[in-house]
């Protein structure tokens, strides 16, 4: 018989996590701001969770047997749910990791026995040595192996539409008004979304999403946009993973390397939370849609792991230095004041505009690009001078062909409320940046504006 009040193992114990308020970080916005500490589950993640329920449901339809072994592309926290589960239940494990994640995951992994294979971070997803391919090339040499595969496993999503939903209902008996997630696999975000929306139609389901990432661009204008490298562990993503279910989302913010790793520095010294990289892109994301809506009901902020994955990077004040990620005196500054004190009015084009006519309008203004909009003031892309010369005169195109084939998706969106400083990783990138204003195309930023209103602000000074 079970003593009162114990589990039967490590695995029962999971969920549960305690939910608090934030008190000095978010003291000047009128919401109240919660965060869950999933850090908290026994594995020191969110991902325990579906974890339990890939393994579960693997059983169940005879695809896992005993004796198997277990393989998957992870940043470390489903890795670790994983092993957790594994070391359980009997079966083996390799795990596939790009080579930006912390020494402390992979050590931690290697922990359970698990095999790691660390794989290059900066290539597409459809490399042969990417971290995807290599896992399924794993599953296809060794006898008895499954991919858990959480980026198209329904199991993901149901783990917490089964658990983290009813959780946070029972937790908060309703009184939830926004949720707020660090968007991976999705599978978080898209399962809490569709259980709280069916309890609370009008409960805000808001994601959170690191530059380099897609998930932002595609919100916004439903482009795949071209991905780009980010130092960021945990989420965010270069294609859109089945799990992803942009139809339960109300809103999407995007944050910097920087943004992250600052306020997970502030989470721990002004209020105590021991959480990592994307719990503090979360909070920092929850904090700015708290300024611009102005909501004073109730925000619960998902906070995925804990700090002590990232020891030796984001408490690390050569690393922190290294990456240009400690304060600037940048950091009061917003997009949108720079973008006013060029005092450059907004010209864009018309996906049915021709070549001459958007020429002329370039030349007219000494642009190099420009936004395309559609009826209702969409972004559908940027249209680019050296595209349409490529164009002309490989004769895809003429004069008065329509630019709407030509269009460029290599921007990046940030909004006019955004910190500056966010704009060194976006330029360090190679990126044009769009700025919105309220879901309005603001105008338009290049390397060489932000270098000028830079050299502006050292002359003042």
């Amino acid at each position: 018989m079970l003593m009162k009040g114990a589990h039967e193992n490590v695995v029962a114990a999971v969920g549960q996590t305690p939910i608090v308020r934030l008190n000095r970080l978010a003291s000047h916005v009128a919401a109240n701001i919660y965060v869950k500490l999933e850090y908290l589950n026994p594995g020191g993640s969110a991902k325990d969770r579906p974890a339990i329920q890939i393994v579960l449901d693997a059983e169940e339809d005879g695809t896992l047997r005993p004796g198997g072994t277990i393989v998957e592309s992870t940043s470390g926290n489903t890795g670790m749910g994983l092993a957790m589960v594994s070391a359980i239940r009997g079966y083996k494990t390799v795990f596939v990791m790009p080579d930006k994640m912390s020494e402390e995951k992979i050590a931690s992994l290697r922990a359970f026995g698990s095999r790691v294979i660390v794989t290059p971070t900066n290539v597409e997803p459809d490399d042969p040595r990417s971290y995807y391919r290599v896992a399924e090339q794993v599953v296809r040499e060794t006898p008895g192996a499954i991919l858990a595969n959480q980026y198209h496993n329904p199991s993901n999503p149901k783990a917490h539409m089964l658990s983290t939903g009813p959780e946070i209902w029972s937790q908060t008996e309703g009184e939830v008004d926004a949720v707020v997630v660090a968007m991976g696999t999705g599978g978080t975000i898209s399962g809490l979304g569709r259980y709280l929306k069916e309890k609370k139609p009008e409960i805000k389901m808001v994601g959170v999403d690191p530059i380099g990432s897609i998930y932002y661009d595609y919100f916004r204008t439903g482009a795949i946009t071209e991905a780009s490298s980010y130092r960021v562990e945990g989420f965010g993503e270069g294609f859109l993973p089945s799990t992803m279910d942009f139809t339960f989302l109300d809103d999407v913010i995007r944050v910097s390397d920087k943004d992250c790793f600052q306020w997970t520095r502030k989470l721990v010294r002004s209020e105590g939370i021991y959480a990592g990289g994307s719990s503090g892109g979360a909070v920092c994301a929850a904090i700015r849609y708290a300024e611009s809506t102005g909501t004073d009901g109730n925000i619960l902020v998902i906070l995925p792991d804990s700090a002590g994955r990232y020891l030796s990077k984001i408490f690390n004040d050569t690393w922190m230095k290294e990456g240009g990620f400690l304060e600037t005196d940048l950091e009061d500054e917003r997009i949108g004041d720079l973008l006013r004190e060029r005092g450059v009015e907004l010209v864009s084009a018309g996906p049915e505009d021709s070549f001459s006519t958007v020429i002329t309008r370039l030349k007219e203004h000494g642009f190099s690009q420009l936004p395309v909009l559609d009826d209702s003031g969409r972004l559908l892309g940027l249209i680019r001078e050296r595209d349409m010369l490529q164009a002309l005169l490989t004769k895809e195109a003429d004069a008065e062909s329509a630019i709407g084939g030509h269009l460029d998706n290599g921007y990046a969106l940030v909004e006019a409320t955004n910190r500056a400083s966010l704009l060194t990783q976006l330029f360090a990138q190679g990126k044009v940046v769009v700025v919105e204003d309220q879901g309005r195309v603001m105008g338009i930023l290049t390397n060489i504006d932000f270098i000028d209103w830079m050299a502006a602000r050292m002359s003042a000074s």
